[in-house]
């Protein structure tokens, strides 16, 4: 046997093994379908374009509504536990800032997620959020930076705004005015999956 063949006929036998791989997601209300069915949101729709588009991966979705960076980094190691994944997305961040939070705590945690993701040789998605300009330009600004610099240090991939063209058009959005619709949720998607890709 050809040594590729023999290398894909591993990849298989690990993959029956330990079954399907698995991407978790650790997120907030925005990933964690608030508002809406659960088969709605932009989660459960990535599950269903892997399998169309022929990925094995199966999603865990360990997103909670109302999480900050901080939840997010003390529930981490019990989820990776748990579940093994191979890809871990983050998509949290904006009830730090909805909050006021210090931006250096979110920098802070977002930073040892990743740490903690990458010292189990496990890939990490970063998810980007931006704030409403109603919390001056220089706390917005801060905030929306600590994405691209995060993904920079750690040499990891970025979807840069997971409301990228939503965000001003209120059809997209839930009476409450922070949550997005059903609607909303495929572009959601649109926003990740070419970031997502890259580690598939």
């Amino acid at each position: 046997m050809k040594k590729p063949l023999l290398s894909i006929f591993l990849l298989l036998l690990l993959q029956t093994a330990h079954g399907a791989p698995q991407i978790l997601v650790m997120g907030d209300s925005l990933s964690a379908a608030h508002g809406m069915e659960q088969n709605a949101g932009w989660v459960s729709l990535l599950q269903r374009r892997l399998e169309k588009e022929g990925y094995p991966h199966r999603i865990i979705n360990a997103s909670i509504s109302g999480e900050t960076s901080s939840g997010g980094l003390m529930r981490l190691a019990r989820e990776l536990d748990a579940h093994q994944p191979q890809i871990v997305i983050i998509e949290l961040g904006g009830n730090d800032g909805l909050r006021g939070l210090p931006l250096q705590d979110l920098e802070m945690n977002l930073g040892a997620m990743i740490t903690e993701i990458q010292d189990r040789n496990i890939s990490a998605l970063l998810i980007g959020m931006r704030l409403p300009p109603n919390y001056g330009p220089a706390y917005t600004r801060r905030f929306s930076e600590i994405y691209p610099a995060l993904a920079r240090r750690f040499g990891i991939p970025l979807a840069p705004f997971l409301l990228e063209g939503l965000e001003n058009d209120f059809t997209f959005f839930q009476t409450d005015g922070i949550h997005p619709n059903v609607s909303a949720q495929p572009k959601m998607l649109d926003n990740v999956w070419p970031h997502l890709r890259e580690l598939l």
